[in-house]
């Protein structure tokens, strides 16, 4: 299932969605993390995310690692050091924040 895009989302490519980019200045709330390399690239974006008071969703089913046990490490730290929420990219709602 591909995440679909709308107009309110950014989407960063790097190792670290936080190096040298403008999400902190965006004022955003909550990041959705999904990639290759869940174990690195995945984990460490998340972990960015969360020291900076980010709440951090990974979508259980766009994400992969080099073997399924990395995958699986990768998804349980996001969850239980993180406190993120794991989910198939097809169970996350959200709702429109209330101006």
């Amino acid at each position: 299932m591909r995440l679909r895009r709308t107009a309110r989302d950014f989407f960063v490519l790097k190792h670290s969605g936080f190096y040298d980019t403008l999400l902190e200045n965006l004022q955003i709330a909550r990041v959705i993390v999904s990639c290759i390399a869940g174990n690195v690239c995945v984990l460490f974006t998340a972990n960015g995310a969360y020291m900076r008071g980010l709440r951090v969703f990974a979508t259980a089913d766009c994400i992969v690692s080099n073997t399924p046990g990395d995958n699986a490490h990768a998804l349980q730290q996001i969850e239980i050091v993180l406190k993120g929420c794991i989910a198939p990219s097809t169970r996350l709602r959200f709702s429109v924040p209330s101006k």
